[in-house]
């Protein structure tokens, strides 16, 4: 399939784009929300000129986060405009610039050559840089067609992504040649993107910018005054967070194992989807654990058993609270989450076999022995409650977590040197 197939194909099923945002908008009415901008209509008034930063959801933000602020100082005179495809995305966008007035934001138009163009009309960057693995060929091509280099940050790409790719080469291949430069998190991945068409002189091996988070000492004082104010300086509190359905059902079952030997345990459940709080708290009541919403300001008690994380940009925080956590997207097949938001908070880290995008970085931790996976809720609640009882061994994690962030720190400054020259150009 070459790009003129893939164009009127996207035409014909935009009528199922229309119920896919439907569907959505039942459970998130957000969806129904700003859909002009989805097609180019109805933009924001933009200052032109700057530098057009693509990350998808809210995941793509936060590891943006560094790099975009890295850019505002490195060029004080100009724009940045941030956008993304989801409800959620938008709102960590705008929560996390909201004292940035040269950050403008909007929704990605649909990958169609007119919105494409529309929307470049619009933002005329000098630079556009697309987070990890959102590649769209129309607004590559036209980006192209107007010399702006396209650079892809902390790049990845999964084997089961790359055969996907390899079979539509007639598309994927002059895409891949018309980016600048593809800033791989891995020399697999790196060759994985040459063997697919990328100009080779155009990929660098910078590693993950996931490494270079910080945390800000606040955030560890709130989180002790908070388990203080809880009365819970004692109590075993574990979180699991980032979880998918069918997760849930899993990890409450884990938490009644625990349970029944550690009757005062605290679970932290944080659901990855915000459309999906209201059923998984129902899904609580129906399991009979004593749970408190987060987003109600509820207190929690000796009598809590779970708190649900139903709030937005609150997961460092929720981790800080925590003794040790299990990642979820991981139980069942999604290929994980971010490993290295506890990893930094010195947790231990669980999860289960499924890391597919992750891999480099769960071989790296469990290598360390900051990470342990496991396969069911009998597993994970073993490797709790073992947490619990031996914190030696939750510290020993805790310390190799925290040696495997620094070795691998520096790739946020390789990025933003791949970027300045394509900017000098």
């Amino acid at each position: 399939m070459n790009r003129t197939l893939y164009t009127l194909l996207f035409h014909l099923g935009l009528p199922l784009v229309a119920l896919r945002l439907w569907l959505r908008a039942r459970k998130a009415p957000a969806y129904a929300q700003r859909v002009g901008e989805r097609f180019a209509l109805d933009l924001p008034v933009m200052q032109p000129g700057g530098i057009w930063v693509h990350a998808v959801s809210v995941g793509e933000s936060i590891a943006a986060a560094p790099m975009i602020r890295a850019l505002l100082k490195q060029y004080p005179q100009l724009p940045i405009t941030v956008t993304c495809m989801t409800p959620t995305g938008s709102e960590r966008i705008q929560v996390l610039f909201a004292d940035e007035p040269r950050i403008q934001h909007c929704y990605l138009p649909y990958d169609l050559p007119w919105a494409a163009a529309r929307f470049l009309k619009c933002v005329q960057p000098k630079l556009a840089v697309i987070m990890e693995t959102e590649l769209w060929p129309n607004h590559i091509h036209q980006c192209a067609k107007r010399s702006i280099p396209v650079a892809l940050a902390n790049a990845r790409l999964s084997a089961r992504s790359a055969k996907g790719y390899a079979r539509f080469a007639r598309l994927t291949r002059p895409m891949l040649q018309e980016m600048s430069l593809i800033a791989a998190q891995t020399e697999t991945e790196a060759e994985r993107f040459r063997q697919l068409g990328a100009r080779p002189e155009c990929v660098e091996v910078t590693g993950s910018i996931k490494f270079d988070l910080t945390i800000d000492p606040q955030l560890l004082i709130k989180a002790r005054e908070l388990r203080e104010h809880w009365q819970a300086q004692d109590r075993p509190v574990w979180i699991a967070a980032s979880t998918h359905a069918g997760e849930d059902e899993i990890v409450l079952c884990a938490h009644r194992q625990l349970l029944a030997h550690y009757p005062n345990a605290l679970l932290i459940l944080v659901p990855r989807h915000p459309e999906r709080f209201n059923s998984v708290f129902e899904l609580c009541q129906r399991d009979g654990v004593v749970t408190v919403r987060r987003s109600s300001g509820g207190p929690v008690t000796a009598a809590t058993q779970v708190l649900l994380g139903d709030t937005m940009g609150e997961l460092l925080f929720l981790y800080a609270l925590a003794d040790s956590a299990f990642v979820g997207g991981s139980l069942v097949p999604n290929g994980g989450h971010n490993l290295l938001e506890p990893a930094a908070l010195a947790k231990p880290v669980l999860s289960g076999p499924h890391l597919f995008n992750f891999l480099d970085i769960a071989a790296q931790l469990r290598e360390a022995g900051a990470l342990e996976e496991v396969e069911d809720a009998q597993g994970l609640a073993v490797a709790i409650q073992r947490l619990f009882e031996l914190p030696q061994d939750a510290q020993r994690m805790a310390e190799a977590g925290l040696i495997v962030m620094k070795a691998n720190q520096g790739a946020l400054q390789r990025l933003l040197e791949g970027l300045k020259r394509l900017m000098s150009r």
